[in-house]
């Protein structure tokens, strides 16, 4: 028998973002940047190696998030128990809009999104560790017109 899907990615998505908080790379960047709220980078570790890292950022595989959030949880990450703003990103965010929403109905809060994820970020200028050719740490690259970085 052939599977009938009755809700689709792009409704579950619209779900979410008509419950969640969108911001955009530029805002993100703020808030990382003043220290109020925590980078959370739901890609997969493959991503990370071929696109590189926000630097700060903590990165929560999609697949354990709600197991890292929940304190009750033996795989518990002590960083979801800040007094902090949580930002999700994926890729493009999709994922990450998916992840937000999750979070925020287990209890989590404030949390939020980067719309369009870490392209956006990139596109917008943002600092993102590179990897190295043949090396398996990352060097910083700084946001365009950042003399500090």
């Amino acid at each position: 028998m052939a599977q009938h899907i009755v809700k689709g990615y792009r409704r579950l998505l619209e779900e979410a973002e008509a419950k969640i908080t969108t911001l955009s790379a530029e805002d993100a960047m703020a808030r990382h940047k003043d220290g109020s709220a925590v980078l959370v980078d739901l890609r997969d570790i493959r991503e990370l190696r071929r696109e590189g890292r926000i630097p700060g950022a903590e990165h929560c595989p999609r697949g354990m998030l709600e197991f890292w959030i929940d304190p009750e949880s033996p795989y518990h990450k002590p960083v979801f128990a800040k007094d902090k703003t949580f930002i999700f990103f994926c890729a493009a965010g999709w994922r990450s809009a998916l992840a937000a929403r999750t979070a925020q109905e287990m209890g989590l809060s404030p949390v939020a999104h980067i719309g369009g994820g870490f392209a956006a970020w990139k596109t917008a200028g943002g600092e993102v560790e590179t990897p190295e050719p043949g090396n398996d740490r990352a060097r910083a690259t700084p946001a365009p017109g950042d003399a500090t970085a």
